[in-house]
């Protein structure tokens, strides 16, 4: 019986490809046994950071204690099968915690279990956006929102959320709009405050602010809540009126998310304000532990393992996760060797949810509210928008205005808000490209930009441009605009224009039209016009276009030097 050549070549084909998308199989093969103790010690440390987290983070998105542990121990099972980054934490953020309680209170119209279906319904569609996103090679995705936007999202994040858990904090009723709202909330019923809670909300703060200076890196919050458990048990809590977490039930979800095609249009917005987030924030942590220990961080390979986790976050009945700054800091310090540990991480909590959570009924609220306001306390980034405020003026004016977006119209518009600002930049930044005037630098035959050196030599005569862009419908009018404007603006009408377009990579038909008319002004003028050093793409568009004759001739040798010495010859003679 022979073989078919046609299926063993499918066979190895899609083993190829399966191995190419669960970076598991790649890096398990090379797996060093030295690495284990590291992988185990950073596993059981994660886990202790992710069980409050999971707490804290449902809480923030009105959703009962276990669905962030089942966010955590399902999204964390898939999760280091498909990462590409071996230090990244899958998990529930603050961030995105807040977007799905604010925005899903409408829709759900007060029912819980809705609202449960709902926010599983959400991460179900993260998982095909970032699924799709990772099949289209969308990793540059990320780069859209900038820097700067974030910082300011980041900002309104953290003041929305501490609105949302010092009525907790205090033992007082508290609202559930926008930060304006929530704070005067807040601030009217302040003398309703429980003075046990507070004490135990304070108490919780201090010992948690106390571990982030002496303690780094170490389960504190974990501490916090074992504490703050045995101290509801110990003193009667509850019979002072401090609110307890309730009851957490035991073991695995039964039930998948009950959504409706209906749901989809409404979930839609949200999931793709999620996966914005969890996209930029996953890619810079891989970003930064690339950049530490070496190597490349392949942003599609990531859009692939956040869509596995997300799709096992919504199957499990959790909500929408993300890679988690602050909780891959804490893997990275436990000694982490590869993404394993993620895996070990999971499974704790996994025992946890089967067997201890029970236990985690009487956690007091106050105590909650804490550990949720420090775990955020790295998205007041003041010193950043000082630094913007005093460097770049237009950046800080953009993070400013997400902040307010923020505040002002919630989390989902700000998100949104935050998305068109980076993408207005970008526009703006493509359709104003500099135009360097050019001198000689001395001594040389080579030129640079005179607004960067001053001290280089101008060429009696002679204009030297380089648009150090590609020249595009939507930029030629500025680029035109700026060096029709420079020639008017000489005493002496120069008698030679010379344009290099070495920095152009590509040069559309409506922008090769625009340089030869430009060409054409200036020789009606008086003023010769020379192209030089094109590359050859942009040669093949200037001559299928017919425009090459009017820009001097397109040659491929010819350089701004070759131009200006056989103008001053011809001059000369």
């Amino acid at each position: 019986m022979t073989s078919n050549p046609a299926s063993a070549q499918s066979s190895l084909g899609f083993s190829a490809r399966l191995r190419s998308a669960m970076t598991a199989l790649q890096w398990l093969r090379s797996y060093d046994q030295s690495w284990l103790r590291g992988d185990v010690v950073a596993g059981i440390t994660l886990a202790a950071y992710l069980l409050p987290a999971g707490l804290g983070d449902a809480s923030l998105a009105r959703l009962p204690p276990e669905a962030g542990l089942y966010a955590c121990l399902f999204g964390g099972l898939v999760f280091w099968l498909f990462c590409s980054s071996r230090h990244t934490s899958i998990t529930v953020t603050s961030a995105i915690s807040l977007l799905v309680g604010v925005t899903l209170g409408e829709i759900a119209k007060g029912s819980p279990m809705r609202f449960g279906a709902l926010a599983a319904g959400t991460a179900l569609l993260v998982a095909l956006i970032a699924f799709i996103a990772w099949l289209v090679k969308a990793g540059s995705i990320v780069n859209f929102i900038s820097e700067s936007v974030m910082v300011g999202f980041k900002f309104g994040v953290a003041l929305f959320l501490a609105s949302t858990q010092l009525p907790k904090l205090f033992g007082v009723h508290g609202d559930h709009g926008n930060f304006w709202k929530n704070s005067g909330t807040f601030l009217k019923n302040l003398g309703e405050t429980n003075p046990t809670s507070l004490t135990v909300g304070l108490i919780a703060l201090a010992v948690l602010g106390l571990g982030k200076i002496f303690l780094k890196n170490k389960p504190v919050a974990l501490f916090v809540v074992v504490g703050g458990i045995v101290a509801s048990e110990w003193l009667g809590l509850k019979e002072h009126e401090v609110k307890l977490l309730g009851t957490v039930p035991q073991g695995l979800p039964h039930v998948l998310p009950a959504i409706q095609w209906a749901d989809l249009n409404d979930l839609l917005p949200l999931a793709f304000a999620c996966f914005l987030l969890a996209a930029v924030e996953t890619a810079a942590i891989g970003r930064t532990f690339a950049t530490k220990y070496g190597g490349r961080l392949d942003a599609n390979q990531e859009f692939l393992a956040l869509a596995a986790a997300n799709l096992a976050a919504g199957l499990g009945s959790g909500f929408p996760v993300s890679g988690g700054m602050s909780q891959s800091l804490v893997n990275e310090g436990g000694g982490a060797r590869t993404p394993l540990s993620g895996a070990i991480s999971a499974g704790l909590i996994l025992v946890v949810v089967l067997f201890f959570s029970h236990l985690l009924a009487a956690l007091p609220q106050p105590v909650l509210a804490a550990i949720v306001l420090v775990a955020v306390t790295g998205l007041f980034k003041v010193s950043t928008l000082r630094q913007l405020r005093h460097t770049n003026r237009t950046e800080y004016i953009v993070a400013v205005t997400a902040l307010v977006g923020v505040l002002s119209f919630g989390l989902l518009k700000g998100v949104l808000i935050g998305a068109i600002i980076s993408l207005l930049l970008l526009i703006r930044r493509a359709s104003l490209p500099h135009v360097a005037f050019l001198g000689r630098i001395a001594g040389t035959r080579r030129f640079s930009d005179r607004e960067r050196h001053p001290d280089n030599d101008l060429i009696p005569g002679v204009l030297v441009f380089r648009p150090e862009a590609s020249l595009l419908y939507f930029n030629m009018d500025h680029v035109r605009d700026t060096i029709a404007e420079r020639v008017r603006a000489e005493a002496t009408p120069p008698k030679l224009v010379v344009l290099d377009l070495s920095a152009a990579a590509y040069v559309d038909m409506h922008a090769a039209h625009m340089l030869a008319e430009l060409a054409g002004d200036l020789t009606t003028a008086g003023i010769r016009v020379q192209a030089v050093e094109a590359r050859s793409a942009v040669r093949d568009r200037l001559r299928n276009e017919g425009v090459e004759e009017k820009l001097g001739g397109i040659s491929r040798v010819t350089s701004v030097a070759d131009a200006v010495e056989a103008f001053q010859n011809q001059t000369t003679t």
